[in-house]
């Protein structure tokens, strides 16, 4: 596929970031980062290897609380048994969240009986549950340890069940929007959700990515205008990484129907402050 040229589209930009969704990790600065966000925002929240997924439901509580709709991760390696995953859902459940975004999760090692999303997603229908929204994992640059033959396998099976797909943090639209017309190639029709990096400090957003397998998108930061390019943007930017050419890279984009991306879901590492400036800014207000 050739290079795309196409115009950047005020209304695209708009599309994209008027319902963007935040994803906050559910340490103790939730409180505090949570307050930030727009009245009206969803709230993706993960699952943290340190805290497990209890803590995960316990903070959707708390957001839901104070009025925020939520998107909590049930990741699957986390959950014990059916048993645990029916407390989870019936808690989820009693306070009225109605999506949720099921990855398979990071752990070597899986808590329980869940190996896999599709495991846990087939379980939660055995066991009656039905939310209106779920969510499954897509990998735009692939998986470290995972073929892409093994990741198209994985989404047909998830498909069933889903409604939607997050993809993994990336930094490059090309490499986003490819990818998106590879799905819809093999007959995947879920709309597309693409996950993008918040406002943050350069080294401190560098490193996160390492940490969570972001590969290519590295070297993309590096290599959009060049290393010299890339020094005067750091430079000039006083060390802070904005979403801008990626954002501008979809928006031609945003209302195309083959491509079907119905928002960003944006990857703020709670530092949501400088992210909702930045979001408020580019929206005009």
């Amino acid at each position: 596929m050739g290079q795309r040229t196409a115009t950047v589209e005020p209304s695209g930009v708009e599309r994209l970031l008027t319902d963007a969704r935040f994803e906050l990790m559910p340490f103790d600065s939730f409180d505090e980062e949570i307050t930030h966000l727009p009245e009206d925002a969803t709230v993706a929240i993960t699952t943290s290897p340190q805290l497990g997924i209890d803590r995960t439901v316990q903070r959707a509580e708390d957001a839901v609380e104070l009025g925020y709709d939520v998107s909590p991760h049930i990741a699957a390696r986390y959950v014990e048994d059916r048993d645990h995953l029916d407390d989870i859902a019936s808690r989820l459940e009693a306070i009225d969240v109605t999506d949720i975004f099921v990855p398979g999760g990071d752990r070597e090692e899986p808590a329980g009986e869940f190996e896999s999303s599709h495991e846990l997603l087939v379980a939660l229908e055995e066991l009656g549950y039905e939310f209106e929204e779920v969510g499954i994992t897509g990998y735009p640059e692939g998986h470290e340890f995972l073929s892409e033959e093994t990741l198209a396998e994985a989404m047909d099976k998830k498909r069933p069940y889903a409604t939607y797909i997050v993809t993994q943090l990336c930094y490059d639209p090309e490499t986003i929007l490819e990818w998106t017309d590879a799905l819809r190639d093999r007959g995947v029709d879920l709309p597309v959700e693409v996950g993008i990096p918040g406002v943050m400090n350069y080294q401190r957003l560098m490193s996160i990515s390492q940490k969570v397998g972001v590969g290519d998108s590295i070297k993309f930061l590096k290599k959009t205008t060049g290393i010299l390019g890339f020094v005067r943007e750091l430079v000039g930017s006083r060390g802070t990484y904005k979403p801008d050419r990626l954002v501008d890279g979809l928006a031609p984009y945003a209302t195309d129907e083959r491509y079907d991306l119905r928002g960003l879901h944006i990857y703020t590492f709670n530092q949501t402050p400088d992210t909702e400036k930045w979001r408020r800014s580019r929206l005009g207000g």
